[in-house]
């Protein structure tokens, strides 16, 4: 079931496992970038340590892994090994389970939510929302089901629980009873923007044209707030007349059926643009060039893309609630214009104020450069080994 493909110089201490199955994908979101840069930047604190990365592959990448993974994304460390878990289906719960029992590693890493039921005492787990909980009408029921039925218990069986944000911190403990102690808050980093390419331009016309235009990028689903972002972009455009446009950037999923009912009333719908998935490249050309950044989603467990829209310099307006005010900072911090996410006519107020008020859109600017600082990926990276390291003996 498991292909294994060791370096010659595998030290042969504590075995770190860790489930890597959603870090080497090219179309990242959310979760998938999460479990890629805390891989990545793992390979510093961990550099020495045995670990095994528990990979999904097929075909030529499952022959030789290792090497794919350095050609398409990063070196890895001489102690560390790759090994492929071929199982196309049931793959946490059977294969990476199976893997588990087989292999008895002395510590487990999974980045994202799913313990698999077969795994070592020291398991440590990343919960990074309860999304569904909160906002139940934003998913199915079978994914409202199997969400909180895998993340309790992985709740339940981890020794420690990472959380990505205080508030979903206090949400774990408060809808799942488990005690803080258990758990730890780290933050999510912040991707470093890749300098401005001359290519930038090009990208922003052939998505945009030369209009000047508002941004949103993640999936066009129930919990992102998009139906009432049309709305508000609409009643934008009717009481200013300016000739921004609203560009929304992602996949569409569950929930997309009131998007596209939204833009079907708007009057100003030809201004409304959707691009599908973007390439990294394309969402940092379409990041620098745009207004603002709008992200007033109903519930997230942290928000990156906010940070990653302050690291280029673009005021961001977003939501009061959950995690992002926590994000974006409060009172004297405060580095966004923060809105009710169920309250259209603030979004749209909040579009207006940054399209017209340059002195505004310049502090709002200035502010988010200083938020960032909170935020580091190696710091990320050290605090999760620091949980791993808990349990054994490095």
């Amino acid at each position: 079931m498991a292909q294994s493909q060791k370096s010659p110089h595998t030290q042969n201490d504590a075995v770190i496992a860790i489930d890597a199955s959603r870090s080497f994908v090219h179309e990242r979101t959310g979760i998938e970038e999460y479990a890629y840069q805390l891989v990545k930047h793992l390979r510093a604190p961990l550099r020495d340590a045995h670990v095994v990365l528990y990979v999904r592959f097929a075909g030529v990448a499952a022959r030789n892994p290792r090497a794919w993974i350095q050609e398409h994304f990063f070196v890895l460390p001489d102690a560390w090994e790759v090994r492929v878990v071929t199982l196309r289906r049931a793959w946490t719960q059977v294969g990476l389970a199976f893997s588990m029992w087989r292999d008895r590693p002395d510590a487990l890493l999974v980045p994202a939510h799913t313990v698999p039921w077969v795994h070592p005492r020291n398991t440590v787990v990343v919960v990074h929302g309860l999304e569904y909980e909160v906002t139940p009408q934003a998913y199915s029921v079978w994914a409202r089901w199997y969400m909180r039925t895998t993340i309790r218990l992985s709740c339940r069986w981890a020794r420690r629980i990472i959380t990505v944000s205080e508030n979903t911190q206090r949400d774990v403990a408060r809808l799942y009873g488990i005690v803080p102690a258990k758990m730890r808050v780290v933050y999510e980093g912040v991707n470093a923007a890749p300098p401005a390419s001359a290519r930038d331009a090009a990208v922003v016309v052939a998505r945009v044209g030369d209009a000047p235009y508002f941004f949103f990028v993640g999936r066009l689903e129930e919990r992102k707030n998009i139906a009432r972002v049309v709305a508000a972009f609409d009643a934008f455009k009717a009481r200013t007349g300016l000739p921004h446009k609203l560009v929304l950037a992602g996949s569409r999923a569950y929930g997309y059926a009131r998007v596209a009912a939204a833009r079907a009333r708007a009057r100003y719908a030809s201004d409304i643009v959707e691009t599908g998935f973007v390439s990294d490249e394309e969402k940092w050309a379409l990041m620098r060039g745009a207004t603002a950044f709008v992200f007033p989603t109903l519930y997230e467990g942290f928000g990156l893309p906010v940070l990653e829209a302050q690291s280029v310099g673009v005021p961001v307006v977003t939501s009061d609630a959950s995690s992002l005010p926590e994000v974006v900072g409060t009172g004297a911090h405060k580095s966004a214009l923060l809105v009710d996410p169920t309250d259209t006519a603030a979004i749209s107020a909040a579009l207006e104020r940054l399209a017209t008020d340059d002195a505004l859109r310049h502090d709002i600017i200035a502010r988010g450069h200083a938020n960032l600082v909170r935020f580091s990926w190696g710091r990320c990276a050290r605090e999760v080994a620091a949980c791993i390291g808990e349990g054994i003996t490095m």
